[in-house]
């Protein structure tokens, strides 16, 4: 038996795109043809890895397992060309890493910023991309490196392939019109039931989390906006139109607004996280190095008060490792 890379490529985007069209589109190719070199795969492997039904196609327990292997396979091949190509000794080639906004720019662009300086062949490729998009982009290999958020009740579900890094913990703050803060007590949510509110679209995390919170408090918030863009929600409630909950990373200090922490904390943990059975490459294991350092540093300078989002108690580091 021998199989061949390429078509192992295909089996692999099938498990993580789920059909022949997403496929096809992904390599330039027709769907057809896609079809056919699948089947010519299943001939080399001797054994059924696909499952059509209807219109549909399935992988089987043996696609999905040969699926897994690919990536690793196709990991490791990444990685010899990489290591041929720095036999000068100098970490090189690309690194894809996919976040979502707030920590792009307290973090990723920071990082981005040192790697130039200190390690300029490394060719960092940064992408914005919603917690719960990043780990099947990951797993099908779209990306080398995401950084992700887990649900505030810690609860983001966890796949095999994947071996997460946790960075930091991010608190759950009120954010409110500058005029509006008489302390930086600790906040009752129930004291803000009258309150207009500013929140995401519907069915978004941090919609979810605004409504599910205020009901906990005994109310339903009443909705003055809906916004896409944390910018967008910080400026409405600068503008003393509302009031909001965000994670503390999110809360850019360009704002004239401030926090209060809740008096029943909420906290959601912010991870790196990697394909678990697969060898990083020189240069991906030094963006990773220095995205844990840059991590543990920027909560230290938040915490001081310079740039970053306003100090919070509940800032902290997370040090031990999951899978």
């Amino acid at each position: 038996m021998r199989l061949n890379t390429a078509r192992l490529e295909m089996l692999s985007l099938l498990d993580g795109l789920g059909t022949m069209r997403a496929v096809a589109a992904a390599l330039h190719m027709s769907p057809s043809a896609v079809s056919a070199q699948l089947a010519v795969l299943e001939a080399e492997a001797h054994t059924e890895l696909l499952r059509r039904t209807g219109r549909r196609v399935q992988l089987t327990p043996a696609g999905r397992m040969l699926a897994r292997h690919a990536r690793i396979i196709l990991d490791q091949i990444k990685a010899a060309e990489v290591d041929l190509q720095g036999l000068s000794g100098q970490p090189t080639g690309p690194v894809r890493l996919a976040a979502f906004s707030s920590v792009i720019r307290a973090v990723v662009i920071p990082l981005a910023a040192r790697l130039r300086k200190a390690h300029p062949s490394i060719e960092l490729e940064v992408a914005e991309l919603d917690p719960q998009a990043s780990h099947p982009a990951l797993r099908r290999g779209d990306y080398d490196i995401i950084v992700a958020a887990d649900f505030i009740d810690g609860s983001m579900p966890l796949h095999p392939d994947v071996h997460t890094i946790p960075l930091l913990t991010d608190a759950i703050v009120l954010v409110l019109p500058q005029s509006q803060v008489a302390s930086g007590a600790p906040a009752d949510l129930a004291d803000f039931a009258e309150a207009a509110w500013s929140i995401d679209m519907p069915g978004t995390y941090l919609s979810n989390l605004v409504t599910s919170t205020c009901r906990q408090a005994g109310f339903e918030p009443v909705v003055a906006g809906r916004f896409a863009s944390y910018e967008l929600l910080l400026a409405h409630v600068e503008a003393g139109l509302s009031v909001s909950l965000l994670p503390e990373l999110a809360v850019d200090r360009h704002y004239h607004v401030a926090t209060r922490p809740l008096r029943r904390p909420l906290t959601r943990h912010v991870y790196a996280a990697v394909r678990s059975r697969s060898t990083l490459t020189a240069a991906s294991q030094i963006v990773l190095d220095e995205l844990c350092d840059l991590s543990t540093a920027s909560v230290h300078g938040w915490r001081d008060g310079s740039d970053g989002p306003p100090p919070a108690a509940s800032w902290s580091v997370a040090t031990e490792g999951r899978q």
